[in-house]
């Protein structure tokens, strides 16, 4: 417990330094695996079984906090692009790397289909986490968000094909599997969202902290029935995260940051457990061909795929550029190495090497540049305003609601009067905190950036409320008029 908390608290601190650095923080904790490892301090872990059942559970938690934060009207539009990319993408990518890594490296060519199988899922958690502070128009970050929650499933499924023993699947076979796999996780995961969202908004829990652990729960519910109804559970979870996280839910900034919270544990204890894994002496003889395979990945076999799975949607060529770019990989390579360790094929031990060398080389080089090519490409400017964090208390015996509102920097709501707002009846402004002092505001009281509301409201007109807060948010006093959404809410007014 002494060496687990030391650990996590060196972990902690590392986000500080990655953030004034830019270096990316995944790269600190898997060098903290090594520092403590069997070349370093001397902690011996070789269990590549226990790494991919703890990696898979780790996959999971950050998949669902993804998930959660992912808002549906963003990647809506991106959504047939995305499936093209985590599909024919991925086929296209496994083909080329495989080439890239039979005739530079001289792997066998069913290693070299495990390698280019296994760098070609792009990393949800590096994904998340670099996207989110890269201000993209929202097609080019819901085209790239979605496409990294749903690729894991078809990679998993060629990984275990390619590394199975005896003959390998015929291509027709592996494209069946992969679309009933699919379809059965989509199905479970919305199934398993639906029925939560109506379950989680008819009962009220006595504890606010509940809310965050029955979301989590039913993610995880989620990953664990889409695999044993023998579907993609990481597609599962992922897709009940989305439907979850985009639901009225009560306490959803509470659900949220406890979703964060625990999914920087699960990346702190996944990549420090990847770094155990490897031995450093071994990794420097694999340098040059992981340099080789790298390179074949994201100067070729990434925007080949990028470009023909593209075409049809006629996305222009910066946004093909950028996209080419930000195909970030993280821990999931590096897990899924271990699947050819697991079941002992020939050659699999250099698999993870170049796999564990190209995941930092490349994170080293793309994660910390991602920003500077966007602005070179033009492409820095999000093209919308920050939505608005609202948080809502149930008050069952008044039959109402609170709701918190918090106001970040570039949301239109900023001076507008509270009278402006236009808010359904049975709503009300009841509380305005400004700089560390509250006040009961009046209607011609201007409201600011930084302010937090309280907002009072019936049950009967508590999602007309939210409505209207975030269509002001969003397109200013003149909202309702400009045909912003949210004038359903203005009519019941």
């Amino acid at each position: 417990m002494l060496v687990s908390a030391l650990v996590l608290l060196v972990a902690v601190a590392a986000v500080r330094l990655s953030s004034r650095t830019g270096l990316p923080s995944l790269l600190i904790y898997l060098g903290i695996g090594l520092v403590i490892g069997q070349d370093g301090l001397g902690v011996e872990f070789d269990n590549a079984e226990l790494t991919q059942v703890l990696g898979y559970a780790a996959l999971v938690v950050i998949l669902a906090e993804g998930g959660l934060g992912t808002k549906w009207r963003q990647i809506r539009p991106a959504m047939p692009a995305a499936a093209v990319l985590a599909t024919a993408g991925v086929a296209v990518s496994v083909g080329v790397t495989a080439a890239g890594a039979h005739y530079l490296v001289g792997l066998d060519w069913r290693p070299a289909l495990i390698m280019g199988a296994v760098v070609s899922s792009t990393d949800a958690a590096a994904v998340f986490s670099v996207l989110r502070k890269v201000p993209l128009p929202p097609r080019l970050t819901g085209m790239l968000e979605a496409e990294s929650g749903f690729n894991d499933a078809p990679v998993v499924i060629l990984v275990v094909a390619f590394a199975s023993a005896g003959p390998m699947e015929s291509w027709y076979v592996l494209v069946g599997q992969i679309a009933l796999q699919l379809a059965i996780g989509l199905a479970v995961g919305l199934a398993v969202g639906k029925l939560g969202e109506y379950g989680l908004r008819q009962v009220a829990l006595p504890a606010s902290g509940l809310y965050p652990i029955a979301v989590m729960a039913l993610c995880v519910l989620a990953y664990a029935g889409g695999a044993l109804a023998q579907g993609s559970g990481f597609l599962a979870v992922y897709v009940s995260a989305v439907v979850l996280g985009n639901s009225r839910l009560p306490h959803r900034p509470a659900t949220r940051g406890f979703a964060d919270g625990m999914a920087w544990i699960a990346q702190i204890g996944l990549f420090v457990l990847l770094g155990l894994l490897a031995t450093p002496s071994e990794l420097l003889r694999d340098f040059w061909a992981a340099l080789a395979v790298g390179l074949v990945l994201t100067l070729v076999a990434r925007p080949v795929s990028v470009v023909l799975c593209t075409l049809p949607f006629r996305l222009p060529w910066r946004e093909q550029t950028l996209m080419s770019w930000a195909g970030l990989r993280g821990a999931v390579p590096i897990i899924l190495a271990t699947i050819p360790m697991v079941d002992q094929v020939e050659g699999s031990r250099r698999i993870f090497n170049i796999v564990f060398v190209l995941v930092v080389v490349f994170t080293l080089l793309q994660g910390p540049t991602l920003p500077w090519v966007a602005r070179r490409l033009g492409l820095d400017k999000a093209g919308g305003t920050q939505d608005l964090d609202i948080e809502s208390a149930p008050l069952e015996r008044l039959r109402g609601h609170l709701i918190a509102v918090s106001i970040p920097d570039g949301s239109r709501m900023q001076g507008v009067e509270v009278a402006e707002l236009r808010l359904p009846k049975g709503a009300a402004v009841t509380l305005v905190v400004r700089e560390g002092s509250s006040f009961v505001p009046s209607p011609s009281t201007v409201l600011r950036h930084g302010d937090e509301l309280l907002v009072v409201a019936t049950d009967a007109v508590r999602d007309a409320t939210e409505r209207r807060l975030m269509a002001v948010g969003r397109g200013g006093k003149l909202a309702g008029w400009l045909g912003t959404a949210g004038s359903s809410a203005l009519r019941q007014g």
